[in-house]
């Protein structure tokens, strides 16, 4: 299976939890794709057996970069059906209040245009508004995407 991960990052720690997903997957025996949304050139859905779209959540909201990529170039009914997964960075404090998150956006939006949800969304915590990321959240994203993998090929 071939899976393609794409974050956007401020201070790097999306960076990091995108570059878990990918090392996991590969454990897993996908073939893997990482991408900085901003260096995505064309994104066929024939070639993506799962999409992994992150951001750091920013005033409750993803980036403009990752909104842009899934109007852009998450399109046409070849997408429609293809299964994915989102995750973000949020400060703790966010996610205890149930304030807006990256990953909720992402996940509605792919949504609404025919993707299928496979997990619910992954929410990492940082400590701080630059990070970094809160001690045990690579692993708590492994153990995510080992769930991802096992439902997929379950």
């Amino acid at each position: 299976m071939k899976g393609v991960v794409v974050y956007d990052t401020t201070y790097g720690n999306t960076k990091k939890i995108a570059e878990a997903i990918a090392e996991t997957l590969k454990l897993s025996e996908f073939t893997v794709d990482l991408y900085d949304v901003k260096d995505v050139k064309k994104l066929d859905a024939e070639d993506c057996d799962l999409l992994v779209l992150g951001s750091p959540t920013k005033i409750g909201n993803m980036s403009f970069a990752v909104r842009r990529f899934i109007g852009g170039k998450i399109k046409g009914a070849e997408w429609k059906g293809k299964p994915f997964a989102s995750f973000d960075t949020e400060l703790e404090v966010a996610i205890k209040k149930g304030g807006g998150s990256a990953a909720e956006k992402i996940a509605k939006k792919l949504s609404e245009k025919g993707l299928k949800q496979v997990l619910p969304v992954l929410k990492t915590v940082v400590v701080g508004m630059r990070g970094p990321l809160k001690e045990g959240e690579i692993e708590r994203t492994q153990e995510y995407v080992k769930e991802l993998v096992a439902k997929l090929k379950g």
